[in-house]
């Protein structure tokens, strides 16, 4: 069978929807197929290469996800001949992959994360015309009629049914967690003298890192702790660091807050072993690795309501309203105290999630 990818953004481009595609592109060709990737071209990548089997097509967009939506179109129609299956995910590598599909009459899957639609201004800091912008093209993503809606939650498929697409057409396939490298027998590699928060990942609009800052200015003088944040600097991200920053020097709290280089994913789960609870204070979540991973390792977990959380937290949880930073204040000084809630473990393995994938693609491909 051959696969044919569509995805703005794929390995080495950092992001829990690239671990997902990176790693079933991969697990497929180890299944004996051919799979071909349509991404956008990164400074210092090559334009063309295999990867672990994976053929992978870089192509120039002048580091905008937006334009990527029409300078792959070529390049995506010279690979659409020849597929079985067209496989894309939300947002910029959707239009283009259903127009390959519709030319050819080839199957089309959409893995949705999120679903954002009429929640921009919430969730973004965007004005409200470019909420309103971006509001009608993730409309107008859903409406196209893909063959199937592949959700990585049930939170997901829900949402998405809540504007209009038929849950016939959907269905829940969650991610899958690298439990080889994550898993309680994990060494930790530092020792903290004191106790240890962390939040790590994307500092994006809808990831609440201001709100845990804020949280923990609350706790500074209660409790004998730091937070430690380890965020990705890449240039999407500068401004949102450079606010973070700005408000740990407002709140005075400079002394206690740790900023550090984000961890190599191979040391990531020893790292997070070190820490003594990992804060999680998103006020939108589709699927959440930060939250399935840290299960894994048995580290004390606090997390907000949102999204998809309760659905795929488990392990020493705390689970606290979003968007409330006297909530997550409070969840945090419990987590300092060990008082967790505990959830027997909820296991999302690879296998699961590539065998699901493989069977819709058995069962809609010409």
């Amino acid at each position: 069978m051959n696969v044919l990818f569509v995805c703005e953004n794929y390995a080495p481009h950092i992001g829990g929807a690239e671990i997902v595609f990176k790693t079933l592109a991969e697990e497929l060709v180890q299944r004996g197929m051919h799979v071909d990737v349509v991404t956008r071209h990164l400074k210092k990548t090559l334009a063309e290469e295999v990867l672990n089997g994976v053929h992978i097509h870089r192509v120039r967009s002048f580091d905008s996800r937006y334009i990527f939506t029409f300078s792959s179109i070529p390049r995506v129609l010279m690979l659409a001949r020849h597929a079985d299956i067209i496989h894309t995910t939300t947002f910029n590598g959707a239009p283009p992959a259903w127009l390959a599909s519709r030319l050819f009459r080839k199957k089309c899957i959409l893995t949705v994360h999120e679903v954002w639609v009429n929640r921009w201004r919430e969730i973004t800091d965007c004005s409200r015309l470019s909420a309103f912008v971006h509001n009608l093209l993730e409309k107008m993503i859903y409406t196209l009629p893909f063959d199937h809606y592949a959700c990585v939650s049930k939170h997901t498929r829900s949402a998405l049914a809540r504007i209009g697409i038929s849950e016939n057409k959907s269905s829940v396939v969650y991610n899958g967690v690298q439990y080889d490298a994550f898993h309680a027998d994990v060494t930790a590699s530092e020792q903290f003298s004191s106790f240890v928060y962390l939040c790590y990942g994307r500092p994006g609009p809808s990831k609440g890192i201001d709100i845990a800052v804020r949280a923990f200015a609350k706790i500074k003088d209660v409790v004998d702790a730091r937070l430690l944040l380890m965020l990705s600097k890449d240039s999407a991200y500068k401004k949102r660091y450079a606010s973070i920053q700005r408000l740990v020097q407002q709140l005075g709290i400079q002394e206690k807050v740790i900023f550090r280089e984000p961890s190599a994913w191979d040391k990531l789960p020893s790292f997070l072993k070190s820490v003594h609870c990992v804060v999680i204070p998103s006020f939108a979540e589709g699927f959440c690795f930060a939250a399935t991973e840290t299960a894994a390792l048995n580290v004390p977990i606090v997390a907000t309501t949102a999204g998809s959380l309760p659905e795929v937290v488990s392990g020493k949880v705390i689970l606290v309203a979003q968007k409330n930073s006297d909530a997550l204040t409070q969840g945090m000084i419990d987590a300092f105290y060990g008082k967790f809630q505990r959830i027997p473990l909820k296991k999302f393995t690879i296998k699961e999630n590539v065998d699901k994938y493989v069977a819709l693609y058995d069962a809609f491909k010409n």
